[in-house]
């Protein structure tokens, strides 16, 4: 099999787009994308999107943005994985090109919450979680993971802010993307006062739910324009695990198994060590989910994931560089887009393109997304083949 690599990379800015529609927000995306590639034609689009038949009311958006974007007649599809979407779509992409059937595949994430605000927009997340045995009963994502930070807090003796540090460096490197919905650092004081959303989380602990829109262009390395102008990122992984979808279905709720297997999956496949990885796009919609991710992924032993929060070695400058464009905390959560901002934010930093936020020499990043409270884990490895 020959390498599949990024040829190009698009993005909007997230935030609150009220004048634009999903299928403007989308065609945005995969126009820049399909510019930077050079001008490569798809021969099918996956999506990832995971609310847009209850927030905007439309469903069939492989159909819709094929069309709108002017490639009638090529394969076009949603996929749904919760807020791993847009993870899955990659994968989808990843495995057409692979399987030599597909020679260009065009990869878009889309989401927009502003279509709909208040009860609506609550019980349309409700449907992420186990309708029977969960949201039925009011129990929210944002409640059962403060659940899991209390449950976390109390095992390991974690102070009342010791979670501060993954926002902190979230916003800290937030402030140099444009994209990025919240582009203003935050100190410790800031955050102690933060008024809480779900003790013991507050409200630099959830990452806000926004509109944007992403896009990738995946072909093989041979197919590539002769006169390509990027540095070359190959897709060296690609993982899926799955776990209970109940929280409480799990025996060891405090543990991210799917995250696990799909990261351990990916490091073989990629045929690399842990220590070789440059950076880590961790899926911080909550703070409690990076500090679970961290030991999942295998780079804290359990209970210590947190740890790694104020210590540096999650900065810009640490030993493992995490959200590095701002992640779901600063960029905004963009719900099924979130999986495909990940890669084109590594792509980024492979590329030599992230700006002030360039983490220098990186050749290896680990991204990954979530579904729920981690039933869904996807995991992709990203190598510079400069």
């Amino acid at each position: 099999m020959t390498d599949i690599v990024i040829a190009g990379i698009g993005q909007t800015p997230v935030g609150e787009h009220w004048d634009t529609s999903l299928r403007s927000l989308a065609f945005q995306a995969i126009q820049a994308a399909i510019q930077d590639s050079g001008g490569l034609k798809p021969q099918a689009l996956y999506v990832g999107n995971m609310l847009a038949s209850n927030l905007s009311r439309q469903a069939h958006l492989g159909a819709l943005l094929a069309d709108y974007a002017g490639l009638i007649g090529i394969e076009a599809e949603t996929v749904e994985a919760g807020g791993a979407s847009g993870g899955a779509a990659l994968r989808q992409g990843y495995l057409a090109v692979a399987s030599g059937l597909v020679d260009v595949a065009l990869v878009a994430g889309v989401e927009k919450y502003t279509d709909v605000i208040g009860p609506d927009l609550e019980a349309a997340l409700a449907t992420l979680t186990d309708a029977d045995y969960e949201s039925i009963h009011g129990l929210t994502l944002t409640a059962q993971a403060a659940l899991l930070a209390r449950r976390y807090m109390l095992e390991n003796h974690v102070p009342a802010d010791g979670l501060a540090g993954f926002p902190l460096t979230a916003h800290a490197n937030g402030a140099g993307n444009k994209n990025a919905m919240y582009r203003k650092t935050i100190g410790l004081d800031l955050y102690q006062k933060a008024e809480p959303i779900s003790e013991p989380l507050n409200i630099f602990d959830v990452a806000p739910n926004a509109d944007g829109a992403a896009a990738l262009v995946l072909t093989h390395r041979e197919l590539l324009p002769k006169d390509f102008p990027h540095p070359v990122v190959r897709l060296a992984a690609s993982t899926i695990a799955s776990d209970t979808l109940a929280l409480a279905e799990r025996s060891d709720p405090l543990w991210f198994a799917a995250a696990q297997a799909s990261v351990e999956q990916a490091l073989q496949k990629a045929s690399i060590p842990r220590e070789q990885l440059d950076l880590f796009e961790y899926y911080d919609a909550f703070s409690i989910f990076a500090a679970l991710s961290l030991e999942a992924a295998g780079f804290a032993k359990r209970g210590k994931g947190w740890k790694l929060s104020g210590d540096g070695s999650i900065a810009l400058t640490g030993q493992l560089p995490c959200a590095t464009l701002g992640g779901l905390k600063a960029r905004g959560n963009p719900g099924g887009a979130t999986g495909v901002y990940q890669a084109v934010e590594a792509a980024e930093q492979l590329r030599g393109q992230a700006g002030a936020n360039q983490i220098t020499g990186a050749r290896y990043a680990l991204i990954q997304c979530l579904g729920g409270l981690a039933s869904i884990a996807v995991t992709h490895i990203l190598e510079s083949m400069a």
